[in-house]
């Protein structure tokens, strides 16, 4: 006869994505990146009296302090992975620093749109050559950024049921795609692909308003960039605030839960799934049964569905002669 102590029954509530440290550490060296190249243009703009290089240094300043906060969420949840004050580990507290950051995004592109119908309605003299070095250095500090923190976690496919996954369920793709997200990465990268626009954009409109003369080409291009960078500021929020609020992640997944368990007549009364970190979700299930079994019967049947973290199964029995009411 074995004996078991309660913790032997225990599990842990780590639910960071699989990457997590290595994703903590790029992101950590593109603020040290940021920081360096926005100190440089503050202090070589005040040193050289240029008021585009100290501008666009604050501008930088945005960045990195969005940047610091997506790299400060890695080390919390890293120090506090097994804090019982969070109920379900702490791994979405990547979204939250996802949300929070693309709020920032949202403000810079207000104050970028600002600054350029204000160059429209008051033109200044720009000294072009001078701001498109500027725009040129700052582009190649955020290339390689970009490099930095590519994602290239969404290209591996889960070797886990992959062909029944394809073939069942391609129509769910997109949405597993998104959810499997490191959002608190993808938001630290939208924000380098966004100071990257923005150098492009400089870069051309200055150019054309150098070579012809158009001087309104600047801020024209300001605002197309505000446009893009607010549309890609709305994508991260309703991505990370869908997690916030526990939206069902993954619908097919859903059904093929209950593929699983709604056999023999048994039915599902109750199921609530939902992200608990990136590739991880937790899922409440409540059965109706006239032969209940063991609940960690039940559990071995879901054991090949992917992302399943955490799942909960409640038996609630009903006689087999009114198992049609029930």
């Amino acid at each position: 006869m074995h004996s078991h102590s309660v913790e032997s029954f225990q599990h842990d509530h780590v639910f960071l994505g699989a990457r997590h440290d290595q994703n903590a550490k790029r992101v950590w060296t593109v603020v040290g990146l940021t920081a360096v190249m926005m100190v440089g243009e503050i202090v070589g703009g005040t040193a050289f009296g240029s008021l585009a290089l100290v501008a666009d240094g604050w501008h930088m300043s945005t960045h990195a302090a969005a940047l610091t906060i997506s790299a400060l969420a890695y080390s919390y949840a890293r120090r506090h992975v097994h804090d019982d004050r969070f109920a379900f580990g702490t791994g979405k507290l990547g979204d939250l620093a996802s949300f929070a950051s693309a709020i920032v995004l949202g403000m810079i592109a207000i104050l970028i749109g600002y600054e350029s119908v204000d160059r429209l309605v008051h033109p200044v003299a720009i000294a072009y050559d001078e701001a498109i070095a500027i725009a040129v250095l700052g582009l190649c500090v955020n290339l390689a950024s970009a490099w930095l923190l590519r994602d290239d976690h969404g290209h591996h496919h889960h070797g886990h049921d992959e062909h029944t996954d394809r073939e069942d369920h391609h129509d769910h793709a997109d949405e597993h795609h998104h959810h499997d997200h490191d959002l608190n990465l993808r938001a630290a990268y939208v924000h380098v692909l966004a100071d990257a626009l923005t150098s492009v954009l400089a870069i051309a409109g200055l150019t054309t308003a150098k070579l012809a003369g158009w001087t309104f080409m600047d801020p024209v291009v300001g605002l197309v960039g505000t446009g893009v960078i607010l549309s890609w500021s709305y994508g991260l929020l309703r991505q990370s605030g869908a997690v916030l609020i526990d939206s069902v992640p993954d619908r097919g997944l859903v059904e093929r839960i209950r593929d699983e368990l709604e056999v023999d007549g048994d039915a599902i009364s109750d199921l609530h799934l939902w992200r608990v970190g990136p590739g991880h979700y937790a899922a409440v299930i409540s059965l109706v049964t006239h032969d209940p079994k063991r609940p960690d019967t039940y559990k071995s049947k879901l054991a090949s569905l992917p992302r399943l973290s955490h799942v909960t199964i409640e038996v609630q029995r009903c006689p087999e002669h009114a198992f049609s009411a029930c």
